[in-house]
């Protein structure tokens, strides 16, 4: 593979635990494929050590097989969906080898594991998941989790049969939902986002995640450790609150470079707009993997009044202008939006888009949006909400605007008729 200016350096450390016989979990640093994956085998005496291994095992070779698809994004002769297919597909081929060997010996049936896979590239990051293992990302000292658990206690979360403070104590808490290897198939999730300089990564089981207090916990450890001790820490930290379960952790950390400069910048503005304030973060990802980004010149149009609206505007770096026949309404600095309206009727614009120096600005079209919120209901009912909101206070400001407005003309009038009756009285006299 070729190099690139950021540079993935990535520690690993596992341990029994406290209270298990074995460690069955397992994980893989690959630096060359830049390929990480952290699996938490399960079944007990049914070979969940046996399950986790070949998860990895099977996982590497897959991709290793296929590196071309890498190299051909990377190239930018394929786009990155092949390359989601391609870990998602190393997944499901990791289940099918598992499921294979458990029909084969009626001891090891029903063994299975998580996975959470990490794959690092020049210009993107992706990751594959299945179970309640976890990714996160630490970005200027904030932490996101960027995989969900596929876990009973997260379903009954969603769901509000659940507080998420009583998580902790309630029964069935390791119970997961999905796993690899159990069947024949899984469904897989896969994201892909972009990479930024200084970006750290946590890949762990759920014998380290519950054991943790909060997220914050994660960037503290961070930022108080030497690198190379960060990995132990995560364990030492579990071991000492308990050790209820195996412990793993990989750290990645994104050393030098300028590739991906605007990815933090990107979701900040997105997520700072009122229309996307109820997303997490791994939606805003969604929602920026369908934006394009546009270098725009100075006095350069964007759109004008009358053109038919298909798309939200967000200026990330520069000015832009809002006019009407000239009369300049509104200039725009980074974090700035406009054509939102256009997300909720086709209806033509009502004012001229123009850039008022070198600008970036971010475009997130109607149909892809729409698309996404059909595929993704969790995200149509949060963004309807907030159109609703939106559109609750446009109305707001509205009346309150006609109501100023009325006064202003009931005075007006009552002024004409105070001088009407000057008028009268001047004459009468």
């Amino acid at each position: 593979m070729s190099d690139d200016l950021l540079e993935p350096i990535a520690l690993a450390y596992t341990d029994i635990g406290r209270v298990k016989e074995a460690n069955e979990d397992r994980f893989l640093v690959d630096k060359r494929l830049r390929l990480y994956v952290v699996a938490d085998g399960m079944g007990g005496h049914a070979a969940g050590d046996v399950a986790s291994e070949t998860a990895v095992t099977e996982i590497r070779r897959f991709v290793h097989a296929r590196e071309q698809v890498i190299s051909r994004f990377i190239e930018g002769l394929d786009d990155r969906d092949q390359v989601s297919q391609l870990i998602g597909d190393a997944v499901r081929s990791a289940g099918r080898a598992i499921y294979a060997l458990a029909q084969q010996d009626p001891a090891k049936r029903g063994m299975g594991t998580t996975v959470s896979l990490l794959l690092l590239t020049p210009q993107r990051g992706f990751i594959a998941h299945v179970g309640d293992s976890r990714v996160y990302l630490i970005r200027d000292n904030e932490v996101f989790q960027l995989t969900e658990d596929h876990s009973l206690i997260n379903e009954m979360i969603k769901r509000g049969k659940l507080r998420p403070e009583d998580a902790k104590d309630a029964p069935y808490k390791n119970a997961v939902t999905r796993a690899v290897g159990v069947y024949a198939d899984v469904d897989v999730d896969t994201l892909d986002f972009e990479l930024a300089p200084g970006d750290d990564y946590l890949l762990c089981s759920d014998g380290l995640t519950g054991h943790l207090r909060d997220d914050k916990e994660i960037a503290e450890i961070l930022q108080g450790n030497d690198f190379i001790a960060v990995p132990k820490t995560f364990v030492e930290l579990a071991n000492e609150r308990g050790g209820s379960d195996n412990i793993t952790s990989i750290v990645v950390h994104l050393a030098g470079g300028q590739s991906g400069h605007d990815a933090a910048l990107k979701v900040n503005t997105l997520r700072q707009m009122p229309l996307f304030q109820h997303l997490s973060y791994v939606e805003l990802v969604e929602v920026l993997n369908l934006s394009q980004m546009q270098t725009v010149a100075a006095e350069q149009v964007i759109f004008q009044e009358g053109d038919v609206g298909d798309a939200l505007y967000l200026v990330l770096e520069g000015r832009v202008r809002i006019e009407k026949n000239g009369v300049e309404l509104a200039i725009l600095g980074p974090g700035g939006h406009f054509g939102e309206m256009a997300l909720m009727d086709k209806t033509t614009r009502s004012a001229d888009a123009v850039a008022a120096m070198d600008s970036k600005i971010l475009a997130v079209g109607r149909r892809p949006l729409f698309l996404l919120m059909r595929k993704d209901k969790e995200i149509a009912v949060k963004l309807l909400w907030c159109f609703v909101q939106v559109l609750n206070l446009r109305l707001r400001a509205t009346s309150t605007d006609l109501s100023a407005a009325r006064s202003e003309s009931s005075d007006f009038h009552d002024l004409l008729e105070l001088e009407d009756d000057e008028l009268d009285d001047g004459q009468g006299t």
